[in-house]
């Protein structure tokens, strides 16, 4: 992540572990670290040199640091001491300890999540269509299928990079096939409302906002709603209530996931496009339990591959590609299920 405008964090840390960990967490999560060293190595002068929004202070030595001591006392950025020694990375605590820490670094320096919103008019721009993937003749010779409530509803589970991803799959996916989706997208509120049109004018599939009490209908795209936790009733029908989504990602994707394989269990699965962090490795064994699936994103082809990447790391993505294999193997997947 090389974006210029994401908050600049310098860490001192005083194991080598501690110094990867947070290195590749912060930079999974969008941060830019502009320095990452043991204070014992560091003086003054180094302090006064590095520009930082934040300093990260994580020791595990319980002396007395004079350095540590004079940065408190001169820093003109926050100092924030963290979260402790970091679990391994696919540890199930790892999840709960990167929310507390980026729960704190987003209430002082900011969501690189909210570069997401002013990426739309790229996708705005766009006058060209892709083609779309071919479909098995189970499925072409079968009565299309729109508008009915959908029994088999997938999880599009996205975060930086994640509308142009999104968009490129539904543009491949052909129209009138047994299911819906929710979507899933960390963006600022304020572009909530463009999501629809950016991800799915060129697409078959009909990109909306939540109906309350409504079910998620076959030949549609729902987007989950960025302040307020959506939930599932009887025969399905959304509901969207006063609580908001669990710090510290709005949506979150754990929450989601939880939710969704709560109601449909084996009738679910997951798509986890370009995004940071590792929201949605908290909850993806209870969905692979339930018997739904789960499928990343192919890293060379996000923009920031965190977020697929721990799911494939921690075992639990069956299968992984760019937005149109993903979409192919969506309508393969659907035929097979036909036939």
């Amino acid at each position: 992540m090389t974006d210029k405008s994401a908050a600049r964090i310098a860490v001192l840390a005083d194991t080598s572990l501690q110094r990867h960990v947070l290195q590749q967490a912060l930079t999974g999560n969008g941060y830019r670290v502009v320095l990452n060293n043991d204070p014992a190595r560091l003086d003054e002068a180094d302090l006064s040199a590095c520009e930082a929004d934040l300093w990260l202070v994580d020791l595990a030595q319980s002396e007395d640091s004079p350095l540590i001591d004079s940065l408190l006392e001169h820093a003109s950025s926050p100092v924030l001491f963290g979260e402790g020694h970091a679990p391994e990375r696919h540890s199930e605590h790892y999840p709960r300890w990167e929310r507390r820490l980026f729960g704190k670094l987003k209430r002082l320096v900011g969501d690189p999540a909210q570069a997401v919103g002013p990426s739309l008019d790229t996708l705005l721009d766009e006058a060209q269509r892709p083609a779309r993937v071919e479909l098995p003749r189970v499925l072409a010779d079968s009565p299309l299928i729109a508008g009915g409530p959908a029994r088999q509803v997938w999880l599009l589970a996205a975060s930086l990079g994640g509308p142009a991803a999104v968009k490129a799959f539904l543009d491949a996916l052909p129209g009138g096939l047994p299911l819906g989706f929710v979507y899933a997208q960390h963006i600022d509120p304020a572009f909530e409302g463009a999501l629809p049109q950016a991800v799915g004018r060129h697409s078959q599939w009909h990109v909306k906002g939540v109906r309350p009490g409504d079910a998620v209908r076959c030949g549609e795209v729902v987007v989950v709603p960025i302040s307020h936790e959506l939930t599932f009733g009887e025969e399905g029908a959304m509901q969207v209530g006063e609580r908001p989504w669990p710090e510290p990602y709005s949506p979150s994707i754990d929450q989601m996931m939880l939710n969704l394989a709560q109601h449909f269990g084996a009738r679910c699965g997951v798509i986890a496009f370009s995004g940071m962090g590792s929201d949605g490795s908290a909850a993806a064994a209870y969905l692979r339990r339930q018997g739904g699936a789960i499928w990343t994103q192919r890293a060379d082809s996000c923009v920031c591959s965190s977020m697929p990447d721990s799911l494939r790391e921690a075992g639990y993505s069956s299968f992984s590609g760019d937005p149109r294999e993903l979409a192919s193997q969506l309508v393969n997947h659907l035929a097979t299920q036909c036939g």
